[in-house]
């Protein structure tokens, strides 16, 4: 633990953001990195010179696992190769386009990566993050609170997020683990191509949002860096819209 005075000084703690390899969990991993952060990313791909050419990553500085995190033996094992944690970010997300959620085997693909793998990266850095009096953010999403027509898994997978922030956050208080979540709302990332790429779509979009812009991953880390922060000390169980104002509407 540092003993700057600065809240926002990560230097010494120790950082694992899952899905940290590309997009808003590469964004967040960055940000505790710049702020001095000791900082490990999981990911899907064998190395990090298989990210080389892929827009929005960076693993520069960044300590790189490939872990199939809908495996939960696999991440066991993972967890096991980390020796302390302070802070665990749950980034990992996919979604299925051309109505692929409405097959079970793409239902279940999604709710595992999602959904499932949260509570298994929780329940396996549980241990580590109670020494540490430490913190769980995860990354859901605005479309746990609205419908997302083409996506069912997504939704109903983000909805679950936020429900699973609640019940850990109110179950692990007691160990001096704070559960909190960002919910981002229209972020351009790989994920979000299918909308960005095609101008209608993407008009459409930013008329939705307030602010008139899509966001940022590093609009997401600011939000992480506070969740992580002694600001947020006393914010438990609580998943934040970081949206523009997308769900004002």
């Amino acid at each position: 633990m540092t003993d700057s005075t600065d809240p926002l000084d990560f230097t010494g703690r120790r950082v694992l953001v899952v899905g940290g390899s590309s997009g808003i969990g590469n964004g967040i991993a960055r940000a505790f990195l710049a702020r001095g952060a000791s900082v490990a990313v999981w990911g899907t791909r064998a190395s990090p010179a298989d990210y080389a050419n892929e827009a929005g990553s960076d693993l520069a500085g960044l300590d790189y696992a490939q872990v199939d995190v809908a495996d939960d033996e696999a991440v066991a094992r993972a967890a096991e190769a980390i020796a302390a944690l302070d802070v665990l970010v749950l980034s990992q997300g996919i979604v299925k386009y051309r109505r692929g959620e409405y097959a079970m085997p793409g239902f279940r693909t999604v709710l595992d990566v999602n959904l499932t793998s949260v509570m298994a990266c929780c329940t396996a850095f549980h241990g580590k993050l109670k020494a540490a009096a430490g913190s769980a953010i995860v990354v859901s999403s605005t479309a746990a609170f609205h419908a997302t027509r083409g996506n069912p898994a997504y939704a109903a997978s983000k909805a679950g997020a936020v429900g699973l922030v609640r019940t850990l956050g109110d179950a692990w208080a007691a160990d001096g683990v704070r559960v909190n979540g960002i919910a981002p709302g229209f972020v351009a990332t790989k994920m979000t191509e299918v909308t960005t790429k095609d101008p209608n779509r993407l008009a459409g979009a930013l008329q939705r949002i307030p602010l008139g812009r899509l966001g940022t991953p590093q609009d997401m880390a600011g939000v992480a860096l506070f969740l992580a922060s002694p600001l947020a000390a006393y914010v438990i169980g609580q998943t934040i819209p970081v949206d523009g104002g997308l769900l004002l509407g």
